[in-house]
């Protein structure tokens, strides 16, 4: 058990250590390798979310995901890109309503369009900086969760979700974050920025846990361990970037709702 343990940690390590400086690099290099990256990110997640939910509307539907992200990432009017969502849900769940899991098969549209967007909406408005900042503090979840629940045990966040998660993984990924931001801003000379950063490190950690108990829950509902087996030792993209995609969209309001309030 011991031996198996180690041995998926250290797959694990090996592609975190190949895929985040490829993630890194891509969003230094400017608007168009974001864009190829984001949509990397919505094909890969348009398969795999087809994949987990088999059936007759399968390939209409992973389709409707990957081009509804389409829309969103690369045409910049929110309105175009929400009409297209809409319409594209109405008819995902006409042409699925008779299958299982319906909801969860139309909730693939909006879901993987609007996370990933928001990311590249991140981008368009704040820089690369704040979207690395963004990414680090999301990744301070699973790393702070990891260690510390695994350090310290104790009670369990959402047994009957993912009984591996406990409450000290929660609190130590979110001290993780709020650290991340800080010396962001002290080293970046955003002093100025240090509460709201702070403030929002707290906020998002807990969003983005909501995001990864809600994939735990569809792939229970689903009977799955893993979205795919993409990536080695971490499962699917999905389980790397479900707390990412879920929480970008709060992140670019709240941002927002700061800059405007600041202004």
């Amino acid at each position: 058990m011991a031996k198996s343990k180690m041995n998926s940690f250290v797959k694990r390590l090996i592609t975190t250590l190949v895929l985040v400086p490829i993630v890194v690099g891509c969003i230094l290099a400017g608007r168009t390798s974001v864009s190829l990256l984001a949509m990397t990110a919505a094909v890969l997640l348009s398969w795999e979310w087809a994949n987990m939910l088999k059936g007759k509307s399968e390939q209409f539907l992973s389709l409707a995901y990957l081009f509804t992200a389409a829309i969103a990432i690369l045409i910049p009017s929110i309105n175009v890109a929400l009409g297209v969502i809409i319409f594209l849900s109405i008819l995902g769940f006409a042409c699925c309503r008779k299958e299982n899991h319906c909801f969860l098969r139309v909730l693939g549209i909006p879901y993987i369009s609007i996370g990933i967007a928001s990311i590249v909406a991140l981008y368009d408005s704040y820089g690369a900086g704040v979207v690395l900042w963004y990414m680090f503090l999301v990744w301070c979840v699973d790393i702070g969760g990891y260690l510390f629940g695994t350090a310290l045990r104790g009670p369990k966040l959402a047994p009957k979700i993912s009984p591996n998660k406990t409450w000290a993984g929660l609190f130590g990924g979110m001290l993780l974050a709020v650290v991340v931001s800080m010396c962001a801003c002290h080293f970046f000379g955003g002093e100025k920025y240090m509460a709201n950063a702070v403030i929002l490190a707290g906020i998002l950690t807990i969003i983005a846990q909501i995001g990864d108990l809600i994939e735990s829950a569809i792939k229970r509902r689903l009977q799955l361990k893993d979205s795919s087996n993409l990536i080695p030792g971490h499962g699917g993209i999905f389980d790397r970037i479900d707390g990412l995609i879920f929480a970008a969209p709060f992140a670019y309001g709240l941002l927002k709702i700061l800059t405007v309030a600041f202004s």
